[in-house]
């Protein structure tokens, strides 16, 4: 990183300087300690995991506010692989406790095991069959003491002295309030249903369509389903005064919902501000990405008491109804006040890890780095491309190089916060390296068409975007997700006269790395390849004047 970008790093911004370097998208954990078994346990795919695949998750479950509890019920639906070691692994973090296992009605014996069960199945299996286990639970579970970083149970009330309920989990796992398979590789291939019993002056509003009310005489059940996969983080509860106000959207699949759940306090502020923004969001974001994924659940906006999060069609909210993050500007770049950054980044999610999402946390760059890049994206649509660069560039203030982007593999351990600025300058150089917008957008509508509704690695979107650019990218990627290094620009004048030429190479880069690099010399531009060794480039020597590179790319020179 240049020097002078390290100085503007903190000035007006020292307050945030945490939640800078990790956005409320993502709930990173923050131990980069040596791997414990219960780290083993949650990360690895395992022979207790791998033998059967989630098909749907019925959760119903009761949330007491006064003494901070859970008491609910869970059904498993899966289907059988291959032949069973003789074990599951259901995960449920303490303190919380499972009652009782049945699985198609016959009792199951199980044992702790870290922040999970092992589940002993006697029963016969069949492969390619399809079986449900039941799971009765309760207990406190753990408050959230920072949400969304560091999260969990969200137990507050909201300004009129009522109760407001609410769930943050990611990284941390929604075994932190309900047993499931709690690896990122599996999702519900038809959804869930999400049924919430709260005092019946409340409202409970989870992911997907409403489903139906059962009114008791003093609580009331909420049920919601999801009809698509969804990551078991993005499940959700938000419980509380809430009000609804809504409108249709005309995108490329037809009319889409979107709905606003808002306190009845803050109803007016919503109106005013929420159906505009999310409108251009969602014009801008069809445009690059293709089709909103999820017509058949909607789209939501929900206020939370914590600032955010990309709960699938049900985005959590909690930016104050103002624009920026906090009403700051992460870029510095004056471009990042325009618009409410919770509504821009969170749905982004709904495309790059929502739609596409990891098998492994270590990967979660894909997520965020990509999310990330569509701020940029609503910048430029919406004020230019000018203005989307300089957004772009401004982020790099925020990059740290501290650990690789891309994390340790099967202990749920992701990579550095610079998953976020420092993916959008991997993919802001790439899109230079590709020199053609049209190309970008395609590859972005093929991102999500490939692999849309799936879970993947980074080994299939560093193929994917080899793959349109038609050149080697291998030793690119591995420079800035597999190292800290910023690659650096050497020039140097070879002769002298009418044979002076320049040399050019990059160094702090991985075997491999070869790229063209658009330069600038007294008003002409010049596109040159250069790669690890001092080769001459088609750059004419003029005295007293340097060719410089485009600021686009993340290098130093």
């Amino acid at each position: 990183m240049n020097k002078r970008i390290i100085h503007l790093v903190i000035t007006s911004f020292l307050l945030l300087a945490v939640e800078m370097h990790f956005p409320a998208s993502a709930q990173l954990l923050t131990g980069k300690n040596k791997p414990t078994k219960a780290d083993t346990v949650r990360g690895t795919y395992n022979a207790n995991r791998s033998w059967w695949d989630v098909k749907y998750y019925g959760i119903t479950v009761r949330p007491e506010f006064e003494t901070r509890s859970l008491i609910g019920n869970v059904s498993i639906t899966f289907e059988v692989l291959e032949k069973h070691p003789g074990y599951m692994q259901i995960d449920l973090q303490e303190p919380l406790n499972i009652e009782a296992i049945l699985l198609d009605d016959i009792p199951l014996s199980y044992e702790r095991l870290e922040q999970a069960y092992l589940v002993r199945v006697s029963q016969d299996l069949p492969v390619g069959s399809e079986a449900t286990v039941m799971i009765a639970y309760s207990g406190v579970p753990r408050a959230a003491v920072n949400p969304p970083w560091d999260g969990g149970l969200i137990w507050t009330r909201d300004k009129g002295g009522n109760p407001w309920i609410s769930v943050a989990c990611q990284g941390l796992g929604a075994s932190v309030w309900f047993p499931c398979k709690d690896h990122v590789r599996d999702e519900p291939d038809r959804g869930a249903s999400i049924s919430v019993t709260v005092p019946a002056n409340m409202i409970n509003v989870s992911n997907g369509r409403f489903k139906r009310l059962t009114e008791g005489a003093n609580y009331n059940t909420f049920t919601w389903e999801v009809k698509n996969p969804i990551n078991n983080y993005n499940i959700t509860l938000n419980a509380g005064h809430y009000t609804h106000f809504g409108e249709t959207y005309e995108g490329l699949n037809g009319p889409l919902a979107l709905d606003y759940w808002v306190l009845k306090e803050n109803e007016s502020k919503a109106r005013k501000h929420f159906p505009e923004q999310t409108r251009k969001m969602m014009q801008h974001f069809e445009y690059w990405f293709g089709p909103y994924p999820f017509y058949e659940d909607g789209f939501k906006l929900v206020e939370t008491p914590f600032l955010g999060m990309e709960h699938q069609s049900a985005i959590a909210y909690g930016n104050g109804f103002r624009n920026g993050y906090l009403g700051t500007d992460l870029s510095g770049s004056g471009w990042g006040l325009k618009w409410d950054y919770i509504i821009v980044h969170e749905a982004g999610h709904e495309w790059f890890g929502n739609h596409i999402s990891v098998q492994d946390v270590a990967d979660l760059w894909v997520h965020e780095g990509f999310t990330t890049y569509s701020e940029v994206l609503y910048v430029e649509s919406e004020f230019g491309k000018k203005a989307g660069g300089e957004y772009a560039r401004g982020l790099r203030r925020s990059v740290v190089n501290d650990i690789p982007m891309i994390g340790v593999y099967d202990i749920n351990r992701e990579g550095s916060g610079d998953i976020y600025y420092k993916g959008v300058q991997l993919i802001h150089t790439y899109r230079q390296i590709l020199n053609d917008d049209d190309k970008f957008r395609q590859m972005l509508h093929e991102m999500n068409r490939r692999f849309g509704m799936k879970t993947i690695t980074t080994a299939d979107v560093e193929s994917l975007m080899e793959e349109f650019a038609g050149i080697p990218l291998q030793g690119f990627f591995d420079t800035y997700l597999r190292t800290t290094k910023v690659p650096r620009l050497e020039m140097m004048q070879m002769g002298k006269g009418k044979n002076a030429t320049w040399n050019m190479r990059f160094i702090e880069v991985k075997k491999g790395f070869q790229i063209p690099v658009l330069f600038t010399q007294n008003g002409v531009e010049y596109r040159v390849t250069i790669s690890e060794e001092w080769s001459p480039v088609n750059i004419p020597v003029e005295k007293g004047i340097s060719p410089v590179p485009s600021p686009d790319y993340y290098i130093r020179y």
